[in-house]
Protein backbone atom coordinates (compact mmCIF):
# COMPACT_ATOMS: atom_id res chain seq x y z
CA UNK A 1 0.00 0.00 0.00
CA UNK A 2 1.35 3.74 -1.14
CA UNK A 3 2.86 5.05 1.79
CA UNK A 4 0.78 8.41 2.86
CA UNK A 5 1.85 8.90 6.26
CA UNK A 6 3.69 12.08 5.76
CA UNK A 7 0.55 13.56 5.61
CA UNK A 8 -2.28 14.51 7.39
CA UNK A 9 -4.66 14.53 4.63
CA UNK A 10 -6.02 13.13 1.27
CA UNK A 11 -8.28 15.02 -1.28
CA UNK A 12 -9.28 12.62 -4.03
CA UNK A 13 -10.28 14.41 -7.56
CA UNK A 14 -13.80 12.41 -8.19
CA UNK A 15 -14.26 11.62 -12.00
CA UNK A 16 -10.90 9.81 -13.31
CA UNK A 17 -9.44 9.33 -10.38
CA UNK A 18 -12.09 8.01 -8.32
CA UNK A 19 -14.67 6.99 -10.37
CA UNK A 20 -14.19 5.48 -13.97
CA UNK A 21 -16.59 8.08 -15.89
CA UNK A 22 -14.65 9.79 -18.05
CA UNK A 23 -15.49 7.79 -21.27
CA UNK A 24 -19.59 8.40 -20.92
CA UNK A 25 -18.58 12.34 -20.33
CA UNK A 26 -16.42 12.28 -23.81
CA UNK A 27 -19.39 10.90 -24.97
CA UNK A 28 -21.86 12.91 -24.07
CA UNK A 29 -19.71 15.78 -25.30
CA UNK A 30 -19.21 15.13 -28.50
CA UNK A 31 -23.02 14.40 -28.65
CA UNK A 32 -23.26 18.25 -27.57
CA UNK A 33 -20.27 19.58 -30.14
CA UNK A 34 -22.14 17.84 -32.82
CA UNK A 35 -25.10 19.35 -31.87
CA UNK A 36 -23.89 22.99 -31.12
CA UNK A 37 -21.22 22.88 -34.12
CA UNK A 38 -18.19 23.17 -32.16
CA UNK A 39 -15.68 20.41 -33.56
CA UNK A 40 -14.96 17.73 -31.26
CA UNK A 41 -11.30 16.96 -30.41
CA UNK A 42 -10.89 14.07 -28.10
CA UNK A 43 -7.58 14.96 -26.65
CA UNK A 44 -8.90 18.38 -25.79
CA UNK A 45 -11.52 17.81 -24.53
CA UNK A 46 -10.13 14.86 -22.13
CA UNK A 47 -7.53 17.24 -20.81
CA UNK A 48 -10.29 19.89 -20.15
CA UNK A 49 -11.34 16.78 -17.82
CA UNK A 50 -12.14 18.34 -13.75
CA UNK A 51 -13.38 22.06 -15.31
CA UNK A 52 -16.92 23.06 -14.73
CA UNK A 53 -19.52 21.96 -17.33
CA UNK A 54 -19.95 26.18 -17.99
CA UNK A 55 -16.50 27.03 -17.69
CA UNK A 56 -15.55 24.28 -20.71
CA UNK A 57 -18.23 25.67 -22.65
CA UNK A 58 -17.18 29.12 -22.46
CA UNK A 59 -13.52 27.80 -23.31
CA UNK A 60 -15.44 26.06 -26.37
CA UNK A 61 -17.32 29.60 -27.55
CA UNK A 62 -14.12 31.21 -27.32
CA UNK A 63 -11.78 28.43 -29.03
CA UNK A 64 -14.55 28.08 -31.97
CA UNK A 65 -16.11 31.57 -31.94
CA UNK A 66 -19.26 30.39 -30.86
CA UNK A 67 -21.67 32.70 -29.14
CA UNK A 68 -24.11 29.73 -27.82
CA UNK A 69 -26.18 29.94 -23.91
CA UNK A 70 -23.60 28.34 -21.47
CA UNK A 71 -26.58 26.87 -19.77
CA UNK A 72 -28.55 25.76 -22.70
CA UNK A 73 -25.46 23.85 -23.66
CA UNK A 74 -24.84 22.53 -20.15
CA UNK A 75 -28.49 21.33 -19.99
CA UNK A 76 -28.21 19.74 -23.37
CA UNK A 77 -25.16 17.75 -22.48
CA UNK A 78 -26.90 16.66 -19.10
CA UNK A 79 -29.55 15.40 -21.16
CA UNK A 80 -26.66 13.29 -23.44
CA UNK A 81 -25.17 12.17 -20.62
CA UNK A 82 -28.75 10.47 -19.11
CA UNK A 83 -29.72 9.34 -22.18
CA UNK A 84 -26.17 7.24 -22.16
CA UNK A 85 -27.59 5.31 -18.91
CA UNK A 86 -23.94 5.24 -17.62
CA UNK A 87 -23.06 3.45 -14.81
CA UNK A 88 -19.95 4.76 -13.24
CA UNK A 89 -17.42 2.00 -11.64
CA UNK A 90 -14.87 2.79 -9.26
CA UNK A 91 -11.45 2.84 -10.26
CA UNK A 92 -9.61 -0.08 -7.80
CA UNK A 93 -6.25 1.42 -7.48
CA UNK A 94 -7.44 4.57 -5.55
CA UNK A 95 -10.19 3.66 -3.93
CA UNK A 96 -8.00 0.92 -2.52
CA UNK A 97 -5.94 3.48 -0.76
CA UNK A 98 -9.57 5.50 0.08
CA UNK A 99 -9.99 2.59 1.78
CA UNK A 100 -6.97 1.54 3.37
CA UNK A 101 -6.45 5.17 4.77
CA UNK A 102 -10.33 5.46 5.70
CA UNK A 103 -10.84 6.13 9.82
CA UNK A 104 -7.21 7.21 9.95
CA UNK A 105 -6.85 9.95 8.39
CA UNK A 106 -9.47 12.95 7.17
CA UNK A 107 -10.63 12.40 3.27
CA UNK A 108 -12.27 14.89 0.55
CA UNK A 109 -13.12 15.07 -2.52
CA UNK A 110 -12.99 17.97 -4.22
CA UNK A 111 -14.35 18.04 -8.05
CA UNK A 112 -15.13 19.99 -10.97
CA UNK A 113 -18.67 18.25 -11.24
CA UNK A 114 -21.79 19.80 -10.01
CA UNK A 115 -23.23 18.93 -6.58
CA UNK A 116 -26.34 16.91 -7.53
CA UNK A 117 -24.12 14.63 -10.26
CA UNK A 118 -21.29 14.31 -7.65
CA UNK A 119 -23.76 12.87 -4.52
CA UNK A 120 -25.43 10.39 -7.16
CA UNK A 121 -21.87 9.62 -8.29
CA UNK A 122 -20.37 8.86 -4.62
CA UNK A 123 -23.46 7.48 -3.89
CA UNK A 124 -23.97 4.91 -6.25
CA UNK A 125 -20.47 3.66 -5.93
CA UNK A 126 -21.00 3.12 -2.10
CA UNK A 127 -18.18 6.15 -1.48
CA UNK A 128 -20.26 8.78 -0.02
CA UNK A 129 -20.00 7.36 3.58
CA UNK A 130 -16.11 7.07 3.42
CA UNK A 131 -15.52 10.75 2.56
CA UNK A 132 -15.55 13.70 5.33
CA UNK A 133 -15.40 16.21 3.34
CA UNK A 134 -17.14 17.26 -0.54
CA UNK A 135 -16.17 20.43 -2.39
CA UNK A 136 -18.14 20.69 -6.02
CA UNK A 137 -18.27 23.34 -8.65
CA UNK A 138 -21.86 24.48 -7.05
CA UNK A 139 -19.56 25.14 -4.40
CA UNK A 140 -16.88 27.27 -5.87
CA UNK A 141 -15.91 30.74 -7.58
CA UNK A 142 -13.49 29.72 -9.35
CA UNK A 143 -13.18 25.84 -10.81
CA UNK A 144 -9.58 24.08 -11.15
CA UNK A 145 -6.95 24.94 -12.39
CA UNK A 146 -7.93 27.70 -9.61
CA UNK A 147 -6.69 25.88 -6.37
CA UNK A 148 -9.85 27.52 -4.75
CA UNK A 149 -11.39 23.55 -4.45
CA UNK A 150 -9.10 21.84 -2.79
CA UNK A 151 -7.98 25.07 -0.42
CA UNK A 152 -11.99 24.18 0.14
CA UNK A 153 -11.38 20.94 1.11
CA UNK A 154 -8.25 21.24 3.15
CA UNK A 155 -10.67 23.66 5.16
CA UNK A 156 -13.48 21.33 5.55
CA UNK A 157 -11.37 18.39 6.57
CA UNK A 158 -9.22 20.81 9.00
CA UNK A 159 -6.19 20.11 7.45
CA UNK A 160 -3.54 22.89 6.67
CA UNK A 161 -2.95 22.77 2.57
CA UNK A 162 0.72 21.84 3.10
CA UNK A 163 -0.27 18.85 4.56
CA UNK A 164 -2.33 17.38 2.36
CA UNK A 165 -1.87 15.02 -0.67
CA UNK A 166 -3.93 15.41 -3.82
CA UNK A 167 -5.26 12.45 -6.24
CA UNK A 168 -5.89 13.64 -9.85
CA UNK A 169 -6.32 12.64 -13.34
CA UNK A 170 -5.88 15.73 -15.31
CA UNK A 171 -3.70 18.49 -16.08
CA UNK A 172 -5.62 21.21 -15.12
CA UNK A 173 -6.22 19.38 -11.31
CA UNK A 174 -2.50 18.96 -11.08
CA UNK A 175 -2.00 22.72 -11.63
CA UNK A 176 -4.77 23.23 -8.83
CA UNK A 177 -3.05 21.41 -6.46
CA UNK A 178 0.13 22.44 -7.13
CA UNK A 179 -1.77 26.17 -6.82
CA UNK A 180 -3.00 25.07 -3.58
CA UNK A 181 0.53 24.57 -1.87
CA UNK A 182 -0.26 20.45 -1.89
CA UNK A 183 1.74 17.71 -3.27
CA UNK A 184 -0.05 16.05 -6.04
CA UNK A 185 -0.17 12.18 -7.30
CA UNK A 186 -1.34 11.66 -10.86
CA UNK A 187 -3.81 8.92 -12.07
CA UNK A 188 -3.51 7.74 -15.11
CA UNK A 189 -6.22 5.66 -17.43
CA UNK A 190 -6.54 4.11 -13.51
CA UNK A 191 -3.18 3.66 -12.46
CA UNK A 192 -1.39 5.55 -10.11
CA UNK A 193 1.88 7.39 -11.50
CA UNK A 194 4.39 6.91 -8.75
CA UNK A 195 7.41 9.23 -10.80
CA UNK A 196 5.56 12.49 -11.36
Amino acid sequence: MLDLTKYQGIIFDMDGTLIDSMGGHLQAWEKTCHAFGYPFDYDYMHGLGGVPTLATIELLNEKFSQTHDAVEVAQQKHQFWLGLNHKPEIIAQTVAVLDHYHGKMPIGVGTGADRSHAIDHLTHTGLINKIDALVTASDVQSGKPHPETFLMVAKQIGVQPNHCVVFEDTKIGYQAAKAAGMDCILVKDGKIQLNN
